[in-house]
């Protein structure tokens, strides 16, 4: 019969493998023996099983023994310095496989104590924040240890000027976890002018339960003593000096673990130095304005007023032209018509004039077929939708026109075609919905005469919306039409 056996400790009678504290980073190492208590030579296999297969080996993995005989194999553990080796306890089982009788596989089991260790990273963003009193900061913190930590911020910065807000203040990361707080830096006051100030600061990252772990071992240690006799407080004593050992390394540990991310914080003045030679600038200007450009302004228009003011008197006292002399006297009138010309220099258009003293006519100045006057007139045309309608004016009997400006209004937005003609001439064909308004102008005038017309035709496709929202029942269309109204003589 084969069976596996360990050595025995004082601290685990009865176990077949010795319990074993290690420390992640570091190695330790326990031992199995192995005993053939058959009756044939056996060879053994051992193989690592459960969380510490990973980094437990066996050497050597492979035994042969004669019966009777034993031999001790080394179980060396070397858990790495990472967060995924949980501190605590760990269950650690060796498999040993006969190969001629493997139905008596034996699995022996020991619990291996894995220690804790403390580990954080640390960094700030950005590392350099500007403004004028205050500046936000973000510290993206990680425990990279093997247990919770309860994780607290202390900023420090020469000179105290500046005042901190962390928010959170103490969250509590699992091993493996990363959280990231907010950090609000403020000054005392304000800087006005000048070159900006550098305020250089760090902010300490340390776990805050080892100073309560310290705290509390010795508060156990009197509460013992106060309540239980010499021997018990002792014990306590012992105890609690133990665990104040123990914090006090953690605290030595932890002191070696602390991340202290820099910063700076660059205060900005309120008023730069740019800002101030811009002001000058707008300065120098407005009292160049009051002083030099606006009096030259006011002079220069108060001249030109009493210059047009002369002007305006000069004219006033000047001759009247047209005016007829003295009768006898041989001149002409100021026109400068010439005696005996029979029409001198009369304007066109000029109707009948007097008698002069010479032996020609002289002139007047009057209305002839020439003259005319400023008129216009509207076309109003609705046109139901799907229908073709024409809406015209007629230039009066005895009458020119002579047309000079159109505008055209669409002010609903109908859609469709308008098409309008001077008399037989037309002038020009539009799509509804590609104008609100149009107009037309021309220098030479176009002449229609008496009983011809000017006319819009109007195809209404969809009637339009106006301005107040709801869809016409109807295309509207306006025709103004403007120009020189004369009679025909």
């Amino acid at each position: 019969m084969t069976t596996p056996a360990a050595t025995p400790s004082s601290g685990a009678p009865g176990l077949d493998i010795p319990s074993v504290t290690v420390t992640p980073g570091g190695t330790a190492t326990t031992s199995l023996t192995v005993r053939n208590d058959g009756d044939i030579v056996e060879a053994y296999r051992l193989e690592v099983v459960g969380d510490c297969a990973a980094w437990t080996t066996v050497e050597p993995d492979r035994v042969s023994l004669y019966p009777g005989t034993s031999e001790t194999v080394a179980i060396r553990l070397a858990p790495p310095r990472s967060s995924r080796v949980r501190a605590g306890e760990v269950p650690l089982a060796v498999r040993v496989l006969p190969t001629e009788h493997p139905e008596a596989v034996k699995v022996p089991e020991t619990t291996v104590r894995v220690e804790g260790f403390r580990q954080l990273r640390a960094e700030s963003a950005p590392k350099r924040r500007r403004g004028w009193l205050r500046g936000r900061f973000r510290i993206a913190v990680r425990n990279e240890g093997n247990r919770p930590v309860q994780v607290g911020f202390t900023p420090a910065q020469p000179g105290e000027e500046l005042k901190f807000d962390v928010s959170p203040a103490a969250p509590k990361l699992e091993p493996g976890e990363s959280a990231e707080v907010a950090l609000r830096v403020r000054t005392g006051k304000p800087v006005w002018f000048g070159k900006p100030v550098t305020w250089p600061f760090t902010v300490t990252v340390a776990e805050i339960v080892a100073e309560t772990v310290a705290k509390a071992g010795t508060e156990t240690v009197a509460k013992a003593g106060a309540k239980a006799g010499p021997e018990t407080a002792a014990k306590a004593g012992i105890r609690a000096d133990g665990d104040g050992a123990d914090a006090s390394a953690d605290v030595a540990e932890d002191d070696r673990e602390r991340p202290r991310p820099e910063a700076e914080f660059v205060q900005i003045p309120i008023f730069p130095t740019w800002l101030l030679a811009v002001l000058a600038a707008l300065l120098a200007l407005l009292l160049a304005w009051f002083l030099l450009v606006r009096p030259a302004v006011r002079s220069t228009a108060r001249e030109a007023a009493d210059q047009a003011v002369q002007q305006q008197a000069t004219s006033s006292e000047a001759p009247l032209v047209g005016r007829t002399p003295a009768a006898g006297s041989g001149q002409q009138p100021s026109s400068g018509q010439q005696p005996g010309s029979g029409t001198g220099s009369a304007l066109p258009g000029a109707g009948a004039g007097g008698t002069g003293t010479g032996t020609g006519t002289g002139s007047g100045v009057g209305t002839g077929p020439g003259g005319g006057q400023q008129s216009s007139a509207t076309v109003d045309q609705t046109t139901a939708g799907g229908e073709t309608k024409v809406g015209s004016y007629t230039v009066p009997a005895g009458k020119a026109f002579g047309i000079t400006d159109i505008v055209v209004a669409n002010f609903q937005g109908d859609e469709g075609v308008v098409t309008i003609a001077f008399g037989d001439r037309k002038i020009t064909t539009i799509a509804l919905e590609t104008f609100r308004n149009q107009d037309y102008h021309w220098v030479t005038p176009i002449r229609i005469t008496e009983n011809q017309t000017v006319t819009v035709q109007v195809t209404c496709a969809k009637p339009g919306t106006p301005a107040t929202g709801v869809q016409a029942q109807e295309c509207h269309e306006v025709l103004n039409v403007s120009g020189v109204l004369s009679d025909l003589r």
